[in-house]
């Protein structure tokens, strides 16, 4: 995504924000040996998170180009996986992001950014999913060809393969088809479903994030995990036997 599609505000003004802003630092978490890696991690992200949409408030452009350069490739991951084209994927993680800069006014900073990030980009994907259906329209490239539908958790957590979610040994030996065929499966189940799946086993975000990103209760969120999960199973049976 090229930086200089996305929108800018004041240059001299956020070179002043930002050196102001260089005395008024959130300290980073104190170091706690028995802290789980993972919670570790995602303290250290909202804390970083918090700290550059203060400095984005302020008019400083660097720190929405690091926020740009932090989460692009797990948005352009997500659009990519649930539309299969791209263009098209390209295209809308960048309306996210323009989104993102025009609406960071209205960010309470209750929940973390991340979330509120994946709400813009959720809802945005399934306006455009409506938008193209009934359309002519191509899914082209397998998402296994795309190294920026593979990048890691935004909170530094590993992420999960669609591989190591279905069960049988033909899942862990042959890589590449099984993955082509993950894809193309995947792409047929109903968008809900696929959400959901490509929220929790493919990039790995925890029950509690994607409840805050669909707004579901937990007990309808693993409802539908599961019968997602069954449905992705069942159509992978043909490629597994």
């Amino acid at each position: 995504m090229a930086r200089e599609d996305l929108p800018v505000t004041g240059g001299a003004a956020a070179s002043k924000a930002g050196e102001s802003q260089g005395r008024d630092e959130e300290p980073e978490p104190a170091a706690d040996a028995d802290l789980d890696p993972v919670v570790a991690a995602r303290k250290r992200a909202d804390v970083r998170d918090r700290r550059l949409i203060r400095k984005l408030r302020q008019g400083d452009d660097r720190a929405f180009e690091e926020l740009v350069g932090l989460y692009q490739n797990r948005i352009y991951g997500l659009m990519l996986r649930m539309i299969g084209n791209p263009e098209e994927a390209e295209d809308l993680a960048q309306e996210v992001f323009i989104t993102v800069h025009r609406a960071i006014g209205s960010y309470r900073g209750e929940g973390r950014f991340y979330t509120w990030l994946y709400r813009i980009a959720t809802n945005t994907c399934k306006n455009r999913i409506k938008y193209l259906r009934g359309r002519n329209f191509h899914r082209s490239v397998p998402v296994d060809e795309t190294p920026e539908a593979h990048s890691s958790a935004a909170d530094g957590g590993p992420l999960i393969t669609l591989q190591s979610q279905i069960a049988g040994p033909e899942a862990m030996t042959e890589g590449n088809r099984l993955q082509a065929a993950i894809q193309h499966e995947l792409a047929q189940l109903d968008e809900e479903h696929r959400l959901l799946i490509v929220l929790r086993d493919v990039q790995g975000m925890s029950y509690q994030d994607i409840l805050r990103v669909t707004g579901l209760q937990e007990g309808t969120l693993k409802s539908r995990l599961h019968r997602a999960r069954i449905a992705l199973k069942d159509r992978l049976k043909a490629h597994l036997a």
